[in-house]
């Protein structure tokens, strides 16, 4: 019953009123990050899969700039990160914008972390149940290690979310997520990041 009704009602309410609350603050930081960013926009807009697979947009606080070298690509990120953004990023206001996702019914506030559209062909059987559920602004991976998890982990976690989903993990997760923001734990704000495709498809080819 939880999982069916309850817990999309309590996400809408939540969702909702959290957004009364914090709008000052989105407003404060997307005027700052207007300037930070030298024009590269505000929010940061990608193509995710959600419950079902169902691709929808994520958005989130835009915290790189669009700078580009002699070549005409892309700077690196480390050399785009703006120093708001990192701040952003490390206390994660960059999440924030998806409250917006939360209401319009893409996300949830607690489950598997939306990943990218193009890892979904690499999901074994087992880890395609994270797609059972609506993906979450934060949850058991993300309060159980975050960026320093393998993917292996991290997949793992998300299916023991989904086959175990009731209203007292769902508190214990917010009350970690809280815990962990205030102590920052467990952010790597610059960390080159692994991409599962790239991973999986080099552990095919040493088979």
């Amino acid at each position: 019953m939880y999982s069916h009704f309850f817990k999309r009602l309590i996400d809408f309410i939540i969702a909702f009123f959290a957004l009364a609350i914090v709008w000052p603050i989105l407003l404060l930081i997307s005027i700052w990050l207007h300037f930070a960013n030298k024009g590269a926009g505000i929010f940061f807009l990608q193509e995710r899969p959600g419950k079902d697979e169902k691709i929808f947009k994520i958005i989130k606080f835009k915290t790189m700039t669009d700078e580009r070298g002699t070549d005409g690509n892309l700077l690196p990120d480390k050399e785009r990160l703006t120093k708001v953004g990192k701040f952003v990023r490390s206390t994660s206001i960059d999440e924030l914008p998806q409250l917006i996702n939360v209401l319009k019914g893409d996300m949830a506030l607690i489950g598997p972390r939306p990943l990218l559209v193009r890892y979904l062909p690499y999901y074994t059987k087992c880890e395609k149940k994270r797609h059972f559920v609506r993906p979450g602004i934060t949850g058991l991976a993300q309060v159980n290690g975050r960026n320093n998890l393998d993917w292996n982990t991290k997949l793992e976690m998300d299916v023991h979310y989904v086959e175990n989903l009731t209203f007292c993990l769902d508190l214990k997760i917010i009350y970690l997520t809280i815990y962990k923001v205030i102590k920052r734990e467990g952010v790597v704000v610059d960390k080159k990041e692994n991409y599962l495709d790239i991973e999986r498809e080099k552990l095919t080819e040493k088979k």
